[in-house]
């Protein structure tokens, strides 16, 4: 189906979002702050999160178990599904793709490079489908490890071989959660220490509330609301520039159009002197060149005049 940029807007938004920190550090309770969620409790550690900000969960031990409560459930009450953790959604892949094809592991129990590759790509599709066939937005979880690079100690999330490389691609948003002082932080930007990323106006260094201290546990909730916000300014800006464009177009092409020999170096001031916007200037010159073909003059670069051919 095509659209238009302006319909895009009366959609409903959907995110993907990438969460790691250390154990501890209150992923669990960020998760629940999602619109309405449904958390997959993977790691089993749902029991440590304040029983007053737990919502529904999903109780699992294997990635059967798990599509046929995705797949087969009415889902109608959430808005969001929390995958606590990644890492643990991964373990139990690798049993299933072992279970479905025997060549997808070895004879350790581990994957082959054919199961890594069979394990990554499924993580892809179970994100994707949340988001785009169940129109959920999907928040996955991650332990964080550390890893030393001469003095620097790097951050990176806690996955086991080549499925890694799967993790981020279909992500939106994505950072690291961190103490600084007494505050919890999450940053959404590439530095150093940790790879993150940052869209639809998330960037930088964000606190997390304390929610004993605000009464409400709504981080990503709030944060989502003002993507679905930036795109709209976005989207309506957008319109904006376009309709600009549109007018001037309107305002100068019938003037190109108009020219004769006796009125070209007006014209000519006139695109030099004009403020363009998008592809104004490209297409008003071409069509300018255009108009000297067909009225029959040419630039003569010596007498720096335009001349009849």
């Amino acid at each position: 189906m095509i659209k238009k940029p302006n319909e895009l807007t009366n959609e409903k938004e959907t995110y993907n979002v990438l969460i790691a920190g250390y154990p501890g550090i209150g992923k669990t309770q960020l998760g629940f702050s999602a619109p309405k969620p449904l958390l997959l409790n993977l790691d089993k550690g749902v029991k440590r999160v304040p029983a007053k900000y737990r919502k529904d969960i999903d109780d699992v031990d294997t990635y059967e178990e798990l599509l046929n409560d995705i797949d087969k459930s009415d889902l109608s009450d959430y808005e969001s599904i929390v995958i606590d953790t990644g890492g643990r959604l991964l373990e139990i892949m690798k049993g299933w793709a072992i279970r479905k094809n025997e060549k997808n592991g070895q004879t350790d129990g581990n994957l082959s490079l054919k199961g890594y590759g069979v394990v990554g790509a499924e993580f892809m599709r179970f994100i994707n489908h949340i988001k785009y066939d169940l129109h959920k937005h999907c928040i996955v979880l991650f332990h964080a490890r550390e890893t030393q690079d001469g003095d620097t100690t790097k951050l990176r999330i806690l996955v086991e071989g080549s499925a890694k490389e799967n993790v981020w691609q279909p992500m939106d948003i994505g950072g690291f959660m961190e103490m600084r002082g007494q505050d919890r932080i999450i940053t959404f930007a590439n530095c150093e220490r940790f790879f993150g990323k940052g869209a639809f106006g998330v960037q930088g260094t964000y606190i997390v509330p304390n929610p004993d201290t605000t009464g409400s546990n709504d981080f990503l909730s709030e944060l989502f609301k003002k993507m679905d916000a930036y795109l709209k300014t976005d989207a309506q800006q957008g319109e904006e520039t376009k309709a600009k464009y549109t007018e001037l177009m309107a305002q100068i092409s019938p003037k190109i159009a108009e020219m004769t020999g006796e009125n070209i170096e007006d014209v000519q001031r006139l695109l030099q002197n004009t403020k363009h916007i998008l592809s104004s200037e490209k297409e008003l010159k071409a069509q300018f060149m255009a108009r000297l073909t067909e009225i029959g003059y040419k630039y003569n670069a010596q007498t720096k005049q335009y001349e009849k051919i």
